[in-house]
């Protein structure tokens, strides 16, 4: 499989239907974002099961903003709707294949719970005053 182009229109559709998304937000002027291309794009041909998608960020000014993307190359990984993954930097290929086992081998049950209990904490000390 090839990367796909993200755009405001089809980035949340993607991230929230796709299963398991890798997302490389890039810009053409940016040296670390072209030595990255090729080991994110080698990446896509290793991994069919996986949907790796590219966002550039010159052409998606807002939907870079909307990320909080402050530096590039950032790698977005996300697992069934959920950002399991953020780092900005060009991962050498070794290292990108470690993110993606890592991050295919997550247990999402547990990932599930942890975002729960993350979104009841504000709750639970919002009362506490």
């Amino acid at each position: 499989m090839t990367t796909t182009t993200l755009t405001a229109e089809n980035f949340e559709k993607t991230v929230l239907e796709s299963g398991t998304v890798f997302v490389d937000f890039w810009a053409d002027w940016c040296g670390p974002c072209k030595r990255f291309g090729p080991v994110f794009e080698a990446a896509s041909q290793e991994h069919p099961d996986i949907v790796f998608g590219k966002v550039d960020t010159e052409a998606e000014q807002a939907l870079a903003r909307a990320a909080n993307i402050t530096s590039i190359p950032m790698l977005m990984g996300f697992r069934d709707g959920i950002l399991v993954f953020a780092q900005a930097g060009a991962l050498p290929a070794p290292m990108l294949t470690e993110v993606i086992d890592k991050v295919k081998a997550l247990d999402m049950d547990a990932v599930r719970a942890e975002v729960e209990a993350q979104k009841a904490e504000p709750a639970a000390a919002e009362g506490a005053v």
